[in-house]
């Protein structure tokens, strides 16, 4: 049950996770293959529990006390550059993951598929960030809405890297699309789907999704526990 009052299935939740950095206890960030979307970025995937779990390799031995990662690609990366990264490209847009736009101008960041209301209508709601521009024209492409968001998460505990491989356990939980931290959203006729909702109004679950970039800088995220 949502805040404003409305019941909601998902049956399908999909998101990007990139540019990830851990920070250490001195405050020192150290980036994850932050620029190499092949070695640092993957599709998270609720139905397939393999995608659940990210290993990250090579992490310099040290205390830390706090992890960053982006929810969607920046913009410098965000275009379907299948030579310069086919792993990801080919993670993103097999089989059924789907986290490609149509017009081939870069990744959805979350793709989120259900229900909602008790007459079951349905919901469909893709982020990621927009173009604008005559669209036969790619020469005429600027940047529009940047749905990236940066996530930053204080450990409960520090996490030890060195003699053992701590693991952290980050909880998603997507009842934030409706009832975030910026906004409570009542799904209508306006903005249930994407051929409806407006770019602003895809903002506004990326918002809760991803944080505002100001005052909320988790959105959904959260660290459950850190083992060492």
């Amino acid at each position: 049950m949502s805040a404003e009052g409305q019941t909601h299935q998902f049956a399908e939740l999909k998101y990007v996770i990139s540019n990830i950095r851990l920070v250490k206890a001195d405050g020192q960030e150290v980036p994850y293959n932050s620029n190499d979307l092949d070695k640092g970025a993957t599709v998270v995937n609720h139905a397939k529990p393999a995608t659940l779990s990210y290993v990250l390799s090579d992490i310099p031995a040290a205390t830390y006390k706090q992890l960053k990662f982006g929810l969607g690609v920046q913009q410098d990366l965000n275009t379907l550059d299948e030579p310069r990264f086919p792993n990801f490209y080919a993670a993103a847009g097999k089989n059924d993951t789907e986290m490609m736009w149509e017009w081939g101008t870069g990744y959805r960041f979350t793709k989120i598929e259900g229900f909602y209301d008790t007459d079951k209508k349905k919901l469909s709601i893709h982020t990621g960030s927009t173009l604008d521009g005559e669209l036969e024209d790619p020469a005429s492409y600027v940047p529009g809405v940047d749905a990236y968001r940066d996530i930053s998460l204080t450990l409960p505990e520090a996490a030890l890297v060195g003699k053992t491989a701590p693991v952290i356990h980050i909880r998603a939980d997507f009842d934030k699309l409706l009832s975030g931290k910026t906004k409570a959203i009542k799904l209508g006729k306006g903005n249930a789907t994407p051929s409806i909702h407006t770019a602003d109004g895809m903002v506004e679950f990326v918002d809760n999704l991803g944080g505002n970039g100001k005052s909320d800088p988790s959105g959904m995220f959260s660290v459950t526990g850190v083992k060492n």
